[in-house]
């Protein structure tokens, strides 16, 4: 069987082309023959992930991390064809996949991917959301994990997650915005005032080792909205462990609900982030859900 397997070369700070020779050979394991395709830009993974399902192709396989995630999410709805996703973890953070369940080890989630290729099964169907027009597979933040995201993306040390963690003593060390916002969910007012952040996500993880979102489901028709009121550097280093075990959502600051269509306002022109990837500034992130709109191999 040969399948499409697009590669983000630079996924992990390179470590994606580095892998890709175990990663072919573990699905020739299982017989899945891999037509490699590499992607040179931004943008370009999408625009032929998006060609190949066009032409008729039943599957594809993506081998990245959570920005090749969100391209391939992003070209396979653009298509709008029931083209299946198989993604093989070797980003920085691999938020999504951790979510989905798939495993860490791209060795090892190539050989079970293979093997669910070979038998013709299905890992699930998933959730993808939208937010002014963007898809996203693991959610979109507003705040301080947007300016996060920005510093991690101009570190290219290879010290895997560990850029997040620089990314918020760097954010703590220039001091936190807190812009006013108003939140919007399904219509009733959640939240507004001056805001720290605004995550809406469909997984659990964030930044590659923060539960900001624990009861979070990909497949559960519902984003889980978390909203941290304003806050100081302090209050910020205090919440941290607890927001990597994901035990921070009765502290006083944080509001936290779920819907299917969220509306965030802010008084001035913000960043943002889709799956990691930073969107330009704008007042209003229109986000909505797309129940079962993807399956994942």
């Amino acid at each position: 069987m040969r399948v499409p397997l697009f590669l983000n070369p630079i996924a992990g700070r390179g470590r994606a082309a580095a892998r890709l020779p175990e990663i072919v050979a573990a699905l020739a394991a299982s017989g899945v023959q891999a037509d490699v395709r590499e992607s040179t830009s931004r943008g370009d993974m999408e625009d032929q992930i998006c060609r190949a399902a066009e032409d008729g192709e039943q599957c594809v396989i993506v081998a990245g991390g959570d920005g090749s995630m969100h391209e391939a999410a992003n070209g396979l709805m653009h298509a709008e064809r029931e083209t299946a996703l198989g993604l093989i973890p070797v980003g920085t953070g691999n938020d999504f996949a951790r979510a989905a369940g798939i495993p860490e080890d791209s060795n090892l989630a190539a050989v079970e991917l293979g093997q669910r290729i070979a038998g013709g099964e299905t890992l699930r169907s998933i959730d993808i959301g939208r937010c002014n027009g963007r898809f996203f597979s693991n959610g979109v933040g507003v705040g301080i994990d947007a300016k996060v995201a920005s510093i991690a993306a101009g570190i290219r040390l290879p010290i895997g997650d560990l850029v997040y963690i620089i990314g918020v003593i760097r954010c703590l060390w220039d001091g936190i915005a807190t812009p006013r916002m108003t939140v919007t969910v399904d219509g009733e007012q959640a939240w507004s005032g001056p805001t720290t952040l605004t995550n809406v996500s469909n997984g659990a993880w964030v930044g590659g080792q923060f539960h900001i979102a624990p009861e979070a489901d990909l497949g559960d028709g519902q984003l889980n909205v978390v909203v941290a009121a304003a806050v100081s550097r302090a209050r910020v280093v205090a919440l941290l462990p607890k927001l990597m075990k994901g035990r921070h959502l009765a502290a006083p600051e944080l509001t936290h609900v779920t819907g299917r269509h969220i509306v965030v306002h802010c008084d001035e022109p913000i960043i943002a982030h889709l799956d990691g990837e930073l969107q330009a500034p704008t007042r209003t992130f229109d986000i909505q859900l797309q129940e079962s709109a993807l399956v994942l191999l």
